[in-house]
């Protein structure tokens, strides 16, 4: 399991973009993992899946609510990573509003958080592979501090806890 000082995996995520620009297309464009953080103080979590009850009710939405106060604290970027498609996190980030605040990257293979780690098997509930819920904050690619939720549990993934992390 990924754990602190360790670099992010180097592997490529999925963003759907809404506009043509600076290079990217409309549709799904790839996030190089490595290339997207260095340099860059970013507050990473991650959730078994798009549209979820408790994700889509208080995750997504914490982190688009607390975006000042992380900015304030010097975080460059908000990501969200999820075992869907491009597709799936697009249409996630239009119905939480996240626009400009939290990046939504699809992990539609699991790559990242099988690389990480950070998995859960829910293949006997039709869902297959997903990733853990949890929250890091990294620095120039490294983790500088992982929160990892128990199965079932709500407590540590959520903004608030990275901000005071980031904070402290």
């Amino acid at each position: 399991m990924i754990k602190v000082g360790d670099s992010l995996p180097d592997v490529t995520l999925q963003e759907y973009s809404e506009v043509e620009g600076n290079g990217c297309s409309i549709g799904p464009n790839p996030v190089k993992v490595k290339d997207a953080a260095a340099g860059k103080t970013i507050a990473l979590f991650a959730l078994p899946g798009a549209f979820t009850p408790t994700c889509s009710a208080k995750h997504v939405p914490g982190y688009v609510q607390q975006f000042d106060e992380l900015k304030k604290a010097g975080v460059d970027e908000i990501w969200c990573v999820s075992v869907n498609d491009a597709f799936v996190m697009g249409a996630w980030a239009r119905d939480q509003k996240t626009d400009g605040k939290v990046r939504m990257l699809g992990d539609g293979s699991a790559e990242f958080a099988k690389a990480t780690g950070l998995t859960m098997d829910l293949t006997g509930r039709g869902m297959g592979l997903r990733s853990a819920r949890y929250s890091m904050l990294v620095k120039d690619g490294k983790v500088a501090t992982l929160n990892v939720e128990a199965p079932g549990k709500f407590e540590v993934s959520d903004a608030g806890t990275l901000l005071a992390q980031v904070k402290g």
